[in-house]
């Protein structure tokens, strides 16, 4: 089996007027922070996949808990998609190492 690097991106936007609402946005951010995903911007989390077959796991997992109302988008783009992203405004800032050598030194 080859590695063919994935990455899943969850963009969402759920209502917080009632505290209900603001109680299932909770509980939706920090199901993403448990599974491994890491805050791109506001309501945009990533996830690295190490193939397909992983990236359809995380569909799967992510359907069966999603929030009652709003709306939740997933997006599946290869490594080399995802490098190519361009800033057109501001800057990358993060901790984490993006880079597609299989060994990092620190």
């Amino acid at each position: 089996m080859s590695l063919r690097f994935m990455r899943a991106i969850v963009f969402f936007d759920l209502p917080t007027l009632t505290s209900s609402d603001r109680r299932e946005f909770n509980r939706f951010r920090k199901f993403l922070l448990k599974n491994g995903f890491i805050m791109m911007q506001e309501s945009v989390y990533i996830k690295l996949a190490l193939n397909p077959t992983v990236l359809e796991g995380v569909k799967n997992n992510l359907r069966v808990n999603k929030p009652k109302n709003g709306l939740v988008q997933l997006l599946a783009v290869t490594e080399k998609q995802f490098a190519e992203i361009e800033y057109v405004c501001g800057q990358n800032t993060s901790d984490v190492i993006n880079n597609e050598e299989r060994l990092i030194v620190i």
